[in-house]
């Protein structure tokens, strides 16, 4: 066995005798660790921002995307808003316990359905060091073992605030093991994690499409696979068209460097003439660079909004940036077709005061969220009142859409009897 593949199994070995005796902490004694884990963040700010400054530079230096490295970034504002949201998980109900069913059969015997910890849970992600504190504290408050495998380009900034918050939980009820930074920054050390079956008991990717891929193709642990995000807006001809130019703003503008910003809108070809001005001047005053067909070419040439013309790939993109595809389309159903071919199944909205068109439009279409008149940007776990996020889910066995706390579960059956026997 390898140093690292060694390292690796260690810290799983780890995490797995944690996990027996954070399975039987009570809710207060979990709430308590997670309160003290805020309060560290903040003390600590000053030396998080530190290691995190080192990452941007590198970055920086490595001529990374902005949007990347905004999703990187780390400031006073940004830990404030994360401790708050172990804030928030602290207050949310705990799952674990949680009878889904019960009831009694006919032979008299009881039967629980309970909701229990997954155990050891491995998540392995990109860049977003926020995502650091927010799979601690979930998997925390599920009564589930962490061990976390960010990006190399953040490790600086992750090994920081693993060391914070550890250093935290050394001063309350739950096993400082509970949150652990997995060994290594190589592919191969995050090989290692992704087959430690008997160990780690299911694996959750965030972040882009070649890492999504990569651990659901590679792993021998159960994958919980969490989704890219090609998301559209749908304005219909039943739209209120000053409340369509604000969602549609606001879907792709409000953060760009997120999965629930809109990537493509869509326009019915009723309202085009009137709506396309509005829209393009909008987009014009918010920098936004128009990907789109010869109807949106047109509109924009008018107002001045930079523009170029709309490929394959561009259907298909998650931009990260200040880019939106577009196009006229000639009905509902045509806006259907072309979502249900280019979507990546995380989020979709639609624009309309016609319930007929509303009802057709949610039910015409297979992705994990769909927003009717609001923006993209609420399919989010904080947005949605779950407390902060795992991850939004775009399959369909066990968790789909954002991921909270009981998605951190699995179940026990109880099954009480009195002497009985099966005949």
């Amino acid at each position: 066995m390898s140093d690292e593949r060694e390292a690796v199994i260690h810290a799983a070995r780890a995490a797995r005798i944690a996990a027996a005796d954070l399975a039987i902490c009570t809710r207060a004694q979990k709430d308590a660790a997670l309160n003290a884990m805020a309060d560290a963040l903040v003390t600590h700010s000053g030396i998080i921002i530190e290691a995190n400054s080192r990452d941007i530079s590198s970055a920086v230096a490595a001529g990374t995307d902005p949007a990347i490295i905004d999703r990187l970034t780390l400031n006073a504002e940004r830990i404030l808003a994360v401790a708050d949201a172990l804030r928030t998980v602290a207050d949310l109900p705990d799952p674990v316990g949680e009878v889904v069913r019960g009831y009694t059969l006919p032979n008299g015997l009881e039967v629980r359905q309970l909701r229990v910890p997954m155990g050891v849970i491995a998540m392995i992600y990109e860049a977003r060091p926020n995502v650091t504190v927010d799979a601690a504290g979930l998997s925390l408050k599920s009564g589930n073992c962490v061990l976390l495998r960010g990006s190399s380009s953040a490790h600086n900034t992750n090994s920081e605030l693993v060391a914070v918050m550890r250093n935290a939980l050394s001063e309350t009820d739950v096993p400082v093991d509970a949150i652990q930074l997995a060994p290594g920054t190589t592919h191969e050390a995050a090989k290692h994690l992704m087959t430690a079956r008997g160990l780690v008991d299911v694996v959750i990717p965030r972040g882009g499409a070649g890492l999504i891929e990569t651990v659901v193709t590679q792993s021998t642990v159960p994958v919980i696979e969490t989704g890219v995000g090609n998301c559209h807006v749908y304005v219909d001809e039943a739209a209120d068209l000053n409340m369509a130019v604000d969602i549609v703003i606001n879907s792709k503008t409000q953060r760009t460097s997120v999965c629930n910003t809109a990537e493509t809108v869509l326009v019915h070809r009723n309202i085009a003439d009137e709506f396309l001005p509005m829209l393009m001047h909008a987009f014009k005053d918010a920098g936004v660079t128009v990907h789109g067909d010869s109807a949106m070419a047109a509109a924009a040439a008018q107002v001045g909004t930079q523009f170029a013309p709309v490929t394959d790939e561009d259907w298909a993109a998650e931009y990260y940036s200040l880019d939106m595809a577009a196009g006229v389309v000639d009905s509902l159903e045509s806006a259907i077709a072309h979502i249900r071919r280019w979507s990546s199944g995380h989020t979709e909205a639609i624009v309309s005061n016609s319930q007929p068109a509303i009802r057709r439009f949610t039910s015409g279409l297979d992705s994990a969220a769909i927003m009717v008149n609001a923006s993209t940007r609420f399919t989010d776990g904080g947005e949605f009142g779950f407390g902060a996020e795992i991850g939004i889910s775009t399959q369909k066995l066990h968790a789909r859409g954002p991921m909270g706390l009981p998605e951190l579960t699995t179940t026990t059956y109880i099954v009480t009897g009195n002497g009985h026997t099966r005949h």
